[in-house]
């Protein structure tokens, strides 16, 4: 028997019903009961979990864990969340596997967007 996907993603946070308003306006999540969930099943099949070392510069060394959402527009959600004020990193990559970007949420948590790349 293993594990077969993820049933959750749990932070901390300073005020939770500012943070569910912030993550429903600008990424869409819709806000259930204590918690928030996609509105559709549209990510890919295969969800990524990946270590990093403690010192490991890839998201700021005091913030433990880093969510990465996937997208179907990351230029579009990008370009949008700038026009709305959020703390967008001006950095954009582009990879064989998709293009990233990152963002900043209310509690200073910095957040990736993935755009896989189309099947």
């Amino acid at each position: 028997m293993a594990a077969i996907s993820f049933g959750g993603i749990f932070l901390r946070a300073n005020d939770p019903k500012a943070l569910y308003q912030w993550y429903e306006r600008h990424l869409g999540l819709v806000k259930g009961e204590g918690s928030f969930a996609f509105p559709a099943p549209t990510q890919r099949p295969q969800v990524v979990f990946s270590f990093f070392k403690q010192d490991n510069a890839y998201f700021p060394p005091a913030q433990k864990a880093m969510l990465n959402l996937q997208v179907d527009d990351l230029d579009g959600v990008l370009d949008r969340l700038i026009a709305d004020g959020v703390a967008v990193d001006p950095k954009r990559e582009s990879y064989d596997f998709g293009k990233f970007g990152w963002v900043t949420d209310p509690e200073g948590n910095r957040v990736e967007l993935w755009q896989p790349v189309a099947e």
